[in-house]
């Protein structure tokens, strides 16, 4: 009996021998689990990306495109405006524009002045903020923070103010003094810029290394003490050179800052018109060609140069600082 169910029961054979192709093997539930966390996780950056996309891409995009046209009209200039392809012309121009290349070597050398000061100053209130206890420092960090919360437009006014011929109350000060003090003058009005910039930027950077400074192991501290260290020589040697990354970034971003200034001499043009013109930074011949000028093409070529500069300078810094870092 059962040797005759062993012949009634078919008989199996592999299935590469009956020319079926084998089965790709399932996947498994880890595998599926990782895909699917993969997929959500694509999902959560989709905002970020359209983001990007919205705030930077398209219209740096646009930028290049619209600097390729440039707006002709037709009979003798009273007829309708068309947009007319004319490739590189405008970057062409903006090459040859001495004005354009002026402003930006003064606000370059501006700049590699201010930058330093004001970093020098921000890592000095860092470095007072670090020594001292945990409620004071909250109170002054506030206090340094509120210039950076403060627009730029206001903080300029306020300056205006402080610096303007009649109503200043620093030149009445001085005039009972017998003293006259001209803030706008060849010298002076760099100097007038560089302290609201310093003024506006100090406390934000200021903040960045002082948070950069309690991520220092403080064992470092107590090691250093404990070999006789004064306090001076801590900070030299152990938190400046802890530092430097920082400061590269604060650095970096400052010198973007100042490349593209604008607020500030646009608002202390009201009272210093006599030294800083329209002209002045590259930022208010880009406006005044867009909203003046009506000539969007051109501003929007000049636009597209001083970013491709702004780039290369910052990169270079960085190049330069972290060969430091690194060495």
């Amino acid at each position: 009996m059962a040797i005759e169910a062993d012949r009634r029961r078919p008989a199996t054979t592999p299935k590469a021998a009956r020319g079926e192709a084998p089965r790709a093997p399932r996947l498994g539930r880890r595998a599926r689990g990782s895909r699917t966390g993969a997929t959500k996780g694509l999902l959560f950056t989709v905002p970020y990306i359209l983001g990007f996309l919205g705030v930077y891409v398209i219209p740096v995009g646009y930028t290049i495109v619209r600097g390729l046209y440039r707006q002709q009209r037709s009979g003798l200039g009273f007829g309708p405006a068309r947009s007319v392809f004319v490739g590189l012309g405008n970057f062409l121009k903006v090459f040859h524009d001495g004005l354009f290349w002026t402003g930006l070597l003064r606000v370059t050398l501006f700049g590699a002045v201010a930058v330093p000061v004001m970093l020098g100053l921000a890592l000095l209130l860092a470095l007072l903020l670090d020594g001292i206890t945990a409620r004071a420092v909250r109170l002054f960090r506030v206090g340094y923070l509120v210039p950076y919360v403060v627009p730029s437009v206001v903080a300029a006014l306020i300056w205006l103010y402080l610096y303007s011929p009649e109503v200043s109350p620093i030149n009445s000060t001085a005039r009972h003094a017998g003293v006259t003090i001209d803030f706008f003058g060849p010298v002076t009005t760099y100097l007038t810029l560089g302290n609201v910039l310093v003024w506006e930027q100090i406390g934000f950077n200021m903040i960045l290394i002082y948070s950069a400074l309690q991520a220092i192991p403080r064992e470092l501290y107590e090691a250093a003490r404990i070999d006789g260290a004064s306090e001076r020589r801590i900070a030299w040697s152990i938190k400046i050179p802890n530092l430097r990354p920082v400061l590269i970034f604060t650095g970096m971003f400052s010198i973007i800052n100042a490349l593209q200034l604008l607020t500030e001499p646009f608002v202390l043009r009201l009272v210093g018109w006599k030294s800083i013109s329209k002209d002045f930074t590259p930022m208010q011949m880009i406006y005044n060609a867009a909203s003046a000028e009506s000539n969007y093409e051109y501003a929007a070529a000049m636009s597209t140069v001083l970013a491709v500069v702004t780039g290369i300078l910052a990169f270079v810094f960085y190049r330069l600082t972290n060969r430091k870092v690194t060495a």
